[in-house]
């Protein structure tokens, strides 16, 4: 079917459809700039990180909010109000429990690592989006801009693209709620892909702006910057977003290039492939981020929701019914193609939303905001999985085991990533800023 990725959160925002970083989200630094951020990042660390710089990280934005009851951390034998609707399977691990629809994921979790006691101080979708997303609550619950950079366009300013003619950063088919560079500049926000991937009509626009171009027009500088104005009105006329001013050899060969083209073009992908995956938004955005992935591009971020967010304050069992499944289906057949192609060390997954549910049904058959306590799935990059960490407690309330935040998932992803949290960056006040103030990992999955 047919659509455009929007969501529905109790907030009211309502994210536009159209691609808004042109090709300012081509463009981050000219190669010698990034080789520099690169040597100074590995001199300040001061604590080498044992990953090579081919690593990457999927992650899977669940935004609105998904339970913790209906997915990774069921409370089988609580009361009616606190257990809700939906039954519980065994899993691979010995006594571990998920939620009924997550049945794919239950016969593999011995490649999966549940944290079932992230936690934070808001119940905000805006706060702890960003918090989830940057490290940082907002100051201005209000804004809806990023306040700092999300952690994709830190691993676009210091990483760059893993391969030749590919972009560092993309999110499909729109970036997260707080998923863009803020005062890191325009060119490191990711290339949004504007719909999904299981569109008939999908096509990334960026990657097609110059297909009535002559190349002879494009043999010198002129040619090149012509080109690109006529890029430029292309751009406009759509009304997708600004282009950039920024002429650099990198931007360059990705819009007159194929390796992009051929790393977004999700229909070379056979149909059984296609078919394993789940053949709706879900699905097919998924495999084409493990696609991304494959072909050089360092942070893919997924919208992964159907019905418009995870966000279920009524008849959370028939919501979950629609979407589950298809979340279920996708993350199992992704984490068993990393393991089975040798790529679980190169590529880690995240599955996390902004926060998790209230502990008690409402009124409403729903589950409320509830920053309290949260479920994160975590596969891949080298981590010790087949376990779960953390506990809440018999109602799914609060931890009572090992409780970590949001910024210890960030900070394994950093660190697969090979990039020291502690560097600082100078916000637009001037004001130096760490990639992350609480850079502990989660102990047990390292």
């Amino acid at each position: 079917m047919s659509r455009k990725t929007r969501n529905e959160f109790c907030d009211g925002i309502s994210r536009r459809g159209l691609l808004q970083a042109g090709l300012g989200g081509f463009i981050g630094l000219s190669m010698p700039q990034l080789l520099k951020l690169q040597a100074a990042s590995a001199a300040e660390s001061g604590s080498a990180v044992a990953h090579p710089l081919d690593t990457a990280v999927i992650y899977l934005e669940q935004a609105g909010g998904p339970t913790q009851h209906e997915t990774y951390d069921p409370k089988p034998n609580a009361a009616i109000e606190y257990r809700g609707p939906l039954g519980a399977v065994s899993t691979k691990l010995p006594g571990v429990s998920f939620c009924e629809l997550m049945s794919k994921q239950a016969a593999i979790a011995d490649r999966l690592a549940i944290i079932r006691s992230i936690h934070h101080n808001s119940s905000s979708h805006g706060t702890s989006s960003h918090m989830t997303q940057t490290g940082y609550y907002l100051n201005d619950n209000q804004n809806r801009n990023n306040e700092m950079p999300c952690i994709g366009s830190y691993a676009m300013r210091l990483r760059g693209a893993n391969a030749k003619g590919v972009p560092a950063f993309v999110s499909i088919p729109q970036s997260m709620r707080f998923g863009r560079a803020a005062w890191l500049g325009k060119g490191n926000n990711p290339l949004e892909t504007s719909r999904s991937a299981d569109d008939s009509r999908f096509e990334v626009p960026n990657l097609t702006l110059l297909k009535g171009i002559d190349e002879s027009r494009l043999a010198d500088r002129r040619g090149l910057l012509s080109g690109f104005d006529a890029a430029r009105k292309i751009v406009d006329n759509h009304g997708a977003a600004e282009a950039t001013d920024e002429f650099t050899r990198q931007a360059f060969e990705m819009v007159t290039g194929d390796a992009a083209r051929n790393a977004f073009a999700i229909d070379e992908e056979t149909d059984a492939t296609r078919d394993r995956y789940g053949r709706n938004s879900i699905g097919q955005n998924v495999l084409l981020a493990k696609r991304l992935v494959e072909r050089g591009v360092t942070f893919v971020t997924v919208r992964v929701s159907t019905l418009g967010s995870w966000d279920d304050h009524t008849g959370i069992e028939k919501r979950m019914k629609a979407k589950g499944p298809a979340l279920d289906q996708a993350i199992a057949s992704l984490v068993t193609d990393l393991y089975e192609t040798g790529l679980q060390k190169k590529v880690m997954v995240v599955a996390m939303g902004e926060f998790g549910r209230t502990p008690r049904v409402n009124k409403s058959a729903g589950r409320d905001h509830w920053g309290r306590v949260m479920s994160v799935l975590m596969s891949g990059g080298d981590l010790k999985v087949g376990q779960v960490v953390g506990a809440s407690d018999s109602s799914g309330g609060v931890p009572v085991e090992s409780p970590y935040r949001p910024e210890n998932v960030l900070a394994l992803l950093y660190r697969h990533l090979g990039i020291d949290p502690s560097l600082t960056f100078n916000d637009n006040a001037g004001r130096p800023r760490y990639l992350l103030e609480t850079r502990e990992l989660i102990s047990e999955l390292v």
